[in-house]
């Protein structure tokens, strides 16, 4: 731990697949972080390597200068920032600013926004995308929203993080620009799924086949780092089917107030459905091929 008393306290909630990896960045850079979660044991080996645990999102609050959360859904971004007698802003003083990296309604954001501003607070919400393999890298995409003041109070950290750090525009719009993100994996995961349940059908040897179409115009991150953990049978969670789940839903709802049609998001929720149904949404994302395989009889696990 570094001795530098001109860092900021850091204030970290949420350590899951992603948030773990990404607040041992902020340890390993010499930051005093204080954090919470629901369940301790999730973050003790957080706190072996000199994090401090309090018992609220407010106590996290009060002990920091710059707060991050990355929880799962937005019913639990509303309860950690703004219950108004655990949350996050209750225990936040002027200058402070709150970091959502959640996956979550860009309404919210704004609205946590506007919330904040009237306690001299400035709020981010600031997304991100590459799962678990990004965030243990520090190589994530983050997509920020809010205020220019407030981002470069918070890029050290970002930086440390990820390595596309990119501002969109005012509150709301990295959850926007997240949106895009997840409608372009959705349809991209029901291809890639597909052409490897060809390719096995056909009889080919996928792990060559990948050697041949990954590098090419078919390209892209989730052939590259999903498809040889669809072949090995490696579904654990990258990102978790139910939270793409959610997602997706923020998306179509989204598609829907601004009137716009979206059949390939719609069939990739439906079939993420299936996924779910089957019992796997606690599995990776690219659990998509299982339901994929099902369609036509294949059970792709005893291939």
């Amino acid at each position: 731990m570094s001795d530098d008393q001109s860092l900021p306290k850091i204030g970290w909630i949420g350590t899951g697949v992603m948030g773990a990896s990404m607040c041992g960045h902020l340890l390993d850079a010499g930051y005093d972080i204080s954090l919470t979660t629901r369940t301790l044991a999730k973050a003790e080996p957080l706190l072996a390597r000199g994090a401090k645990w309090f018992r609220t999102p407010r106590d996290v609050a009060a002990n920091s200068d710059l707060i991050f959360t990355i929880v799962g859904y937005p019913h639990d971004v509303r309860e950690v920032i703004l219950d108004p007698e655990t949350g996050v802003l209750s225990g936040c003083k002027p200058g402070d600013v709150i970091v959502d990296m959640t996956t979550s309604q860009p309404s919210l954001a704004v609205e946590i926004a506007e919330r904040a501003a009237n306690r001299e607070v400035d709020s981010l919400d600031a997304p991100v995308s590459g799962g678990d393999t990004g965030a243990r890298g520090g190589t994530l995409s983050i997509m920020v929203g809010g205020s220019n003041r407030a981002i470069e109070k918070v890029r050290p950290c970002l930086n440390l993080m990820g390595k596309t750090i990119v501002h969109q525009g005012g509150p709301g719009t990295g959850q926007h620009t997240k949106m895009v993100n997840q409608i372009l994996i959705a349809t991209n995961m029901i291809g890639v799924c597909e052409a490897l349940v060809y390719g096995q059908k056909a009889g080919l040897d996928l792990k060559t086949v990948l050697e041949s179409v990954g590098s090419g115009a078919a390209g892209s991150w989730s052939l590259s780092n999903l498809g040889p953990r669809i072949i090995d049978n490696q579904f654990d969670p990258g990102f978790y089917v139910e939270h793409f789940l959610k997602d997706m839903g923020i998306a179509l709802a989204e598609s829907r107030a601004m009137n716009l049609s979206m059949p390939g998001l719609a069939l990739a929720e439906q079939l993420y459905q299936a996924v779910a149904a089957q019992g796997h949404q606690r599995d990776g994302t690219h659990a998509l091929a299982l339901a994929i395989a099902s369609l036509s009889g294949i059970d792709w696990q005893n291939r």
